[in-house]
């Protein structure tokens, strides 16, 4: 379902992600899911990782300052060097904060549209820099494709919903490295957020990792209102590039290795693509003829009896328990 602004809710997928920046000609990009920051392993794998989307439960707060330092860590910086923009209308968080990582990675290549967005953005403030996305028809196009309440045929009235009942609200937002620090890029805060440099033998993720800890420390123990993201450089083509070097070589363990890594990775983006085209197409004709024929078959009324059933146990159950079921 979209607001008023056209903009539709994007999932926390990594299969999104990856669409929304190839559609927007980004094509040495992908984002993949990033379950820790404390593998050595994994990060190698997944190297270079420019950014990190991280999506949690909006809660509020946080902009309290003491001292100039936020309630959740780091200063404002209102002469951050790189490109910010606000977040200006609902449901778009998770585009803007892609492009706030995007934008301050050097030398992406870019599609025409995305290209002379961040051109003609160049200079702007955060308000306007966000007035510009959010009202680019090609980026909310995008955006849009693989929203599955985008492409439904249904809408909601919000005014049908319980009002005493508030559903959780979710934001992302990116870290950065932009000028030897790690910066916090919420279209929500008024500017970005700087987390401190790294020295030593350190990089940018160890003070990311030790940033969103602290952000996850905040809530209570055991809760699973997180997503982290990690946009990074396609290495399809250089594993590619390398089985082909190795076999020249006769490096078969070498050759069986990277093999097995390409396929593992193909298989995964199949399984993208998949889940993808599910989320573009429009389900309502296959669900009719499906009820059609079980109507033809005398079966619906008993299986409509047997979901009322199901249902009635279900809020007995949540009833007992004292939880919420959404309806």
């Amino acid at each position: 379902m979209s607001d008023e602004s056209g903009w539709s809710l994007t999932e926390s997928d990594p299969a999104v992600f990856t669409a929304l920046l190839q559609s927007l000609g980004c094509s040495t990009l992908i984002v993949d899911d990033l379950w820790t920051l404390d593998d050595p392993e994994l990060l190698a794998s997944l190297q270079p990782i420019h950014a990190l989307i991280f999506l949690f439960k909006w809660i509020g707060g946080g902009e309290e300052e003491e001292g100039g330092e936020l309630k959740g860590g780091g200063r404002y910086d209102e002469d951050f060097p790189g490109f910010f923009a606000h977040q200006v209308v609902n449901n778009a968080c998770a585009t803007i904060a892609v492009l706030n990582g995007v934008f301050n990675v050097p030398s992406v290549p870019m599609g025409a549209d995305l290209t002379m967005l961040r051109e003609f953005s160049a200079g702007m403030d955060p308000l306007m820099s966000g007035y510009s996305i959010t009202n680019s028809a090609p980026v909310r196009n995008a955006h849009n494709a693989l929203s599955s309440t985008a492409n439904s045929p249904f809408s909601i009235d919000p005014s049908l919903h319980d009002q005493n009942e508030k559903e959780d609200a979710y934001h992302f937002v990116v870290y950065v490295p932009v000028a030897g620090q790690l910066y916090e890029l919420d279209g929500l805060r008024r500017a970005p957020v700087a987390h401190g440099g790294w020295e030593g033998g350190e990089g940018w993720l160890d003070v990311a990792r030790r940033t969103i800890q602290k952000r996850i420390g905040s809530y209570p123990p055991g809760s699973l209102h997180f997503s982290l993201l990690a946009v990074r450089t396609d290495n399809l083509p250089g594993m590619e590039a390398q089985l082909g070097k190795a076999r020249a070589a006769g490096e078969e363990g070498v050759a069986s290795d990277l093999a097995a890594r390409i396929y593992t990775e193909k298989s995964k983006r199949a399984q993208w693509e998949f889940e993808n085209a599910l989320r573009r197409h429009n389900h309502v004709g296959l669900i009719h003829s499906l009820l059609l024929g079980l109507a033809k078959a005398g079966g619906l009324d008993s299986a409509v009896g047997k979901a009322r059933q199901k249902m009635s146990e279900r809020r007995e159950k949540a009833a007992k328990s004292g939880a919420a079921m959404e309806e």
